[in-house]
Order: C-alpha cells, then sequence, then structure tokens
C-alpha cells in the first residue's frame, strides 16, 4: 500500500511481483500527476500559447497542470474554474456605423450596435451626433451611419440674393442698348 500523497505524486515506475510491491516513481519536469491511478505515465502539462492569447495564470507542478488566463484583448471561449483557459479569441472590433455597447472582458466578447438616426461612427467605437448646418450654411451631402453631414459656408439662398440684382441689371442693359 502506498500513501494517497506518495500515489498522487507518481506514476506506476514497476509492477508488482513475487518479492516487490508496486514502485512509484515522480513525474518528470513538464508532467504532472492529479489523481491516484494506476498510471505508467504522467500528463504533459498544457502549454499556454501568448500566440493564442494566453498567458501562464499559475505553473505547471508535479500534482497540478498549468493554470491559464487570457491576454489582454482576448476572451476566453473555453473556460473551468480548476483548469482556467484553454481556448482564446480576440474580441471583436465593432465595423463603421456600429458603436461598442459593451466593451469585451476576459470572459466575454465585445457587443456592438448600429448607430441610430442621426449619428454616425467612422471608426466602429463611439455614434457621433451629425453636424447641424448653421443658418450661414448649405448641406450638399446629407449624413449616414458612417459619415457626418457635409456643410458648406455661404447660404445658397443669400448667392442667389446677392446675384439677382446684377442678373436683373444685365437685362434692363440688353434692353436698353440696341444691338446687344
Amino acid at each position: 500500500k502506498h500513501s494517497g500523497a506518495e500515489v498522487v505524486r507518481n506514476v506506476v515506475g514497476t509492477d508488482c511481483d513475487a518479492q516487490f510491491g508496486t514502485r512509484c516513481i515522480p513525474c518528470e519536469t513538464g508532467t504532472f500527476m492529479n489523481e491516484p491511478n494506476g498510471l505508467t505515465r504522467c500528463f504533459s502539462c498544457f502549454s499556454c500559447d501568448p500566440g493564442s492569447g494566453l498567458s501562464i495564470k499559475q505553473n505547471c507542478t508535479s500534482i497540478s497542470d498549468t493554470v491559464c488566463d487570457v491576454i489582454h484583448g482576448y476572451f476566453c471561449k473555453s473556460w473551468t474554474d480548476s483548469a482556467g483557459c484553454s481556448k482564446a479569441a480576440k474580441h471583436s472590433a465593432c465595423k463603421p456605423g456600429q458603436r461598442i455597447k459593451l466593451p469585451g472582458t476576459s470572459r466575454d466578447d465585445t457587443v456592438c450596435e448600429n448607430c441610430e438616426e442621426g449619428t454616425f461612427s467612422p471608426d466602429g467605437r463611439n455614434c457621433i451626433l451629425w453636424t447641424q448646418c448653421s443658418e450661414r450654411q448649405t448641406k450638399v451631402q446629407e449624413g449616414s451611419s458612417t459619415s457626418d453631414v457635409v456643410c458648406i459656408n455661404g447660404s445658397m439662398r443669400h448667392r442667389y440674393t446677392l446675384l439677382a440684382p446684377f442678373l436683373g441689371l444685365a437685362v434692363v442693359i440688353c434692353l436698353l442698348i440696341p444691338g446687344v
């Protein structure tokens, strides 16, 4: 018989025979055994790959596997309280015309929503109110969910008001001067 501590930290090195009982050996570095059993090999430690969005939260020991967490900008897609995160994904980016409703966390992806009428988002972060053209400006382009209203200085009505007297004068001159 073996004590629980000895069995948990070890695996069977040699089976029992007529002369000796079962002999256990410790797990090698990079392997672990977390429960009593009759296995002859330890389990390989899980690797927290930074390229996959994972970082080490707790190192592997002879009696426990590596526990991974997610790095900033990622969220966990497969999580257990005992083993941590085993699969992560990058947070989604909201599209132009949308805003971030809820920013991504280590457990949840970003939640996006469409901009309301009268607002726009060129970069998918925040929705901004459309510009209101002043009385001295003319709207030359309507706003959309991805772009603002475009205004130019000077009212079209104001231009016609200035142009009308000159046109009237030109007509009078043409009528008064024969041959023009």
